[in-house]
């Protein structure tokens, strides 16, 4: 099994991918364990002295006036894990815990955080485990970090509350520990706090997001390229020398993929034949622009997740001359503003899809094509209903993409005032781009199947691949009408899980 190793630098996207989705085994560095001991060395130091330092000698938030005695301090950290650990709704997915906690590591492990090394091996050993807290969708404000999230997991590192074991079953924390030989932790100074104080969760939904959207943006180009073959549109529109004096990088990408979908095709030009048209209709001819924009707007959000995997986010940190120091780099602003800036992105090309969808139902804008895509209209519906789902998607996209990020309910008593909501800008991206999965579907599927309509005309030899795949997938071709929800899910399987992008790519080779 494929192993990553935390030290003190940091992880890369495809470390969280690895850990969070394919359950690859996590050990510490060397360098990470002696920054550790260093670290706790700097906290053991400041817990002694009578001066109250934050995190370390006093309560937290707006109780941190309050300096604690040495012999409560073990019980604050206890508590402050019990106390935040408040979620509530439904859980949250595996993959997103499971990375929720290897970025809380990824933290603990640079050093900065006083964390002893024993709790970082401990940490390790729950993700190896396959053991998984019970992590619930509401309870982050994304400021102060994923407070009520990380704390469930510190939680199980402590064995308590309920975790799911690697046979999907939920118990006992205690009990998941003891089968696996892992000892609870005993959390002394600052440790508590240290366990909390992080945007790892909106981070890692956000590194999920980009990878699923990867696939997508090169899943909407071909669809939008079956789309342009089935309405017997022009590719001259995709020429390379017409975006290159517009140079948005995302935009010359989606054209490019476009124009090796479409090569060789036997449907394209015919838009100056019986029904002369003198340019394609805006969501034809505009797709690589509005697919482009939002290639631009993941690469933009690439950076950020970068940037913040190469961050040690906490509060209070120590710093390598021995201070400890409070600061606000807990503040979810930067993640939460490019995972809203995505939703508005996903949300758009999901429009463009089903106008392109909508067209190739109409016959008096699908110029020659059987209305509804039907077998025999009147008797059939076709696709009709189809397009109505695809719409309640796209309707629901439109929605999830109003910014979480603009909006702050100020907590802790006017303490923590301002607030990024990045946690609740990560959870609706998510359903946006299982939305987008099923808008992509349905044009797939009505792409398709006009194409294939397309008598005597021969389609491009990537979506004669693209065809040939689909139905293989139990996506059924024109006929009478059927039960169409399994076609659907069908379809949706077939883009989520990348053999649409690996069809085409069987004929034209990688995609941009």
């Amino acid at each position: 099994m494929h192993t990553v190793v935390v030290g003190t630098s940091g992880v890369t996207a495809s470390d969280v991918l690895a850990v969070a989705r394919d359950g690859a085994r996590v050990e510490l560095g060397q360098d990470a364990v002696s920054a550790l001991a260093a670290a706790r060395e700097i906290v053991d130091a400041l817990a002694a002295k009578p001066e109250p330092v934050y995190g370390v000698s006093t309560g937290f938030g707006a109780l941190a006036t309050r300096h604690i005695s040495q012999e409560l301090r073990a019980q604050l950290q206890r508590n402050i894990v019990r106390s935040h650990a408040a979620g509530m709704g439904p859980r949250v997915e595996r993959e997103v815990v499971r990375a929720l906690m290897f970025l809380r590591l990824k933290t603990v492990c640079s050093g900065h955080t006083g964390v002893r090394p024993q709790v970082a091996q401990t940490m390790a050993d729950v993700l190896n485990a396959g053991i998984t807290p019970v992590v619930h969708e509401y309870g982050s404000l994304g400021c102060s970090g994923d407070l009520a999230p990380l704390s469930h997991c510190a939680l199980a590192l402590m064995g308590e509350g309920d975790a799911e074991g690697p046979d999907g079953v939920v118990r006992p924390a205690a009990e998941l520990l003891a089968e696996h030989g892992i000892a609870p932790v005993e959390l002394r100074e600052k440790e508590g706090l240290a366990l909390l104080n992080g945007t790892d969760g909106m981070l890692g939904m956000l590194i999920m997001a980009l990878a699923d959207l990867d696939t997508l943006y090169k899943s909407a180009d071909i669809t939008a390229a079956l789309s342009l073959e089935a309405l017997l549109g022009t590719d001259k529109v995709l020429a390379p020398e017409l975006h290159a004096i517009r140079p948005h990088p995302g935009q010359a990408a989606s054209a490019a993929n476009m124009l090796a979908v479409l090569k060789d095709s036997q449907l394209t030009g015919h838009h100056q034949d019986d029904a002369p048209r003198v340019q394609d209709a805006y969501s034809v001819r505009c797709a690589p622009q509005v697919a482009g924009a939002g290639r631009d707007t993941m690469a933009h959000a690439r950076l950020v997740a970068e940037r913040e995997l190469a961050s040690a986010v906490d509060n209070p940190v120590v710093l390598p001359d021995g201070r400890v120091e409070s600061n606000g780099n807990f503040h979810g602003a930067p993640v939460a503003y490019v995972l809203d800036f995505l939703a508005i992105a996903a949300a758009d090309l999901a429009s463009i899809a089903e106008r392109r969808t909508d067209r190739l139902l109409d016959k008096n804008r699908s110029h020659g094509l059987p209305p509804f895509l039907a077998d025999d209209a009147g008797v059939d519906s076709g696709l009709m209903i189809a397009q109505y789902t695809q719409a309640a998607l796209v309707s629901e996209m439109k929605r999830l993409a109003v910014p979480a990020s603009a909006d702050s309910i100020p907590s802790s008593a006017m303490q923590e005032d301002h607030v990024s909501m990045g946690w609740s800008a990560a959870r609706k991206l998510r359903t946006a781009v299982g939305n987008l999965t099923r808008v992509v579907a349905v044009e797939l599927y009505a792409a398709t199947r006009g194409v294939e309509l397309r008598e005597g005309l021969t389609p491009a030899p990537a979506s004669r691949a693209v065809i040939e795949a689909v139905r293989k997938a139990g996506v059924q071709g024109p006929g009478p009408d059927r039960f169409l929800a399994p076609d659907l899910a069908a379809a949706e399987a077939f883009v989520r899980d990348g053999r649409l992008v690996e069809a085409v790519e069987s004929v034209t080779g990688p995609l941009q």
